[in-house]
């Protein structure tokens, strides 16, 4: 079986950036990979990040969302992130099943029992091995955020989280954090304030553990 690596933090917080950089990291070292991302990954996945992550013409309740964001994953984990890792390869997975624990569990304030039990069907068993969780100040993080989502064009701006209060963002920051502390064996916290080929070089290093703890290095 390969290795299931997921990528989580706060908007702005540069996954996005270091899954790209890890992903091409492994390419160069011969090691199998599939990056993907949440919502998204199927046809099915993308259809609904449209829907989750654009700001639309109709409201989304947060019970709504959180069955949504279900779905997408359900698709994603039979689709395409057990085939990958039943093939020997290192998934890269750019937010995962805390990220509907913090967002719509802790910040939007529904049931946890509820949230756990529909991530639970969705991932059918199958738990990251290792979450790098990229953190950094809230206000620095939708600075950078606005910032990128200010240079698209419209209908491509995925921009309907960032327009959450900065109350709900600072939920979300401490829920990944109390995340982080229950499960200190799966987490590994990054400064998430340093440079992109900082941040690349701590990715790696625990990359390369991982991958040497499991014989998966070449």
């Amino acid at each position: 079986m390969g290795l299931f690596v997921t990528f989580e933090g706060i908007e702005g917080s540069g996954k996005t950036t270091q899954i790209e950089l890890a992903g091409e990291y492994l390419g160069q070292r011969g090691i199998p990979c599939l990056r993907t991302e949440e919502p998204g990954g199927t046809s099915l996945g993308r259809r609904l990040r449209e829907l989750l992550l654009n700001r639309g013409p109709f409201a989304i309740c947060p019970e709504a969302e959180l069955l949504l964001f279900a779905a997408a994953r359900a698709q994603h984990v039979r689709e395409a992130i057990l085939p990958a890792l039943a093939a020997g390869k290192v998934v890269l997975c750019d937010r995962f099943a805390d990220a509907t624990a913090v967002y719509q569990g802790y910040a939007r304030g529904l049931d946890m029992e509820t949230v756990n039990f529909l991530n639970a069907f969705s991932i059918q068993g199958r738990h990251p091995d290792l979450t790098l969780l990229f953190d950094l100040p809230v206000e620095t993080g939708l600075t950078r955020a606005r910032t990128r989502i200010e240079l698209m064009t419209p209908g491509q701006k995925e921009d309907r989280f960032e327009a959450e209060e900065l109350s709900f963002h600072r939920k979300v920051r401490e829920g990944y954090l109390l995340a982080a502390h229950r499960e200190v064996e799966r987490f590994r916290v990054i400064d998430a304030a340093g440079t992109i080929a900082e941040l690349r070089e701590t990715v790696c290093f625990h990359l390369d553990r991982m991958l040497m703890e499991r014989g998966l290095n070449t």
